[in-house]
């Protein structure tokens, strides 16, 4: 099967580029400007926290020998692949998914650069309430939720319209 790229999603690839400059760029900040651990207060619910997550979502498994570092690599390398087929695959004309594939992208290769180039990924943004802290976390995380939010939303849609699903499967 020929796809024809410009009639697909992938001419969102854009969006993937901006967001992977911005999360570069932040977290180049960041580490260039803070000491490891320092924090910054920017208002009642919200720091700039410069940490280091050997780990996935949450530090899951951040306290391992180091193997998870080429294991979420190659996680986030399969994942970005499928992002750009699906990218490739989604009708230019469902912009609400292939924004979504575009910023889940765009997360995925800026977490990969970290993890490949650092062997951690670089997180900063830190809110919580009260003495509750949610894990911090950085730009791509942020372009990865809400591609995803983005996806489920689009996957409600009551539309005619083919879908990815739908053209995968052709």
């Amino acid at each position: 099967m020929k796809v024809n790229l410009a009639d697909s999603g992938i001419r969102w690839i854009w969006l993937t580029l901006v967001f992977l400059v911005i999360d570069q760029v932040t977290k180049y900040w960041v580490a260039g400007s803070m000491d490891l651990y320092q924090s910054i207060k920017v208002t009642a619910f919200f720091n700039i926290t410069y940490v280091h997550n050997l780990g996935a979502a949450f530090s899951f498994l951040a306290d391992q020998a180091g193997w998870q570092r080429w294991f979420f690599a190659a996680i986030a390398t399969v994942a970005s692949v499928i992002f750009v087929i699906w990218l490739a695959k989604t009708p230019k004309e469902n912009k609400s998914l292939s924004i979504a594939f575009a910023l889940m992208l765009s997360g995925a290769l800026g977490n990969l650069f970290d993890r490949v180039l650092l062997g951690y990924v670089i997180d900063f943004l830190d809110f919580y309430v009260g003495s509750y802290h949610w894990p911090a976390f950085n730009v791509a995380d942020s372009a990865i939720f809400v591609g995803a939010v983005l996806m489920v939303l689009d996957s409600f849609k009551g539309s005619d319209k083919e879908n990815v699903a739908g053209s995968i499967n052709k």
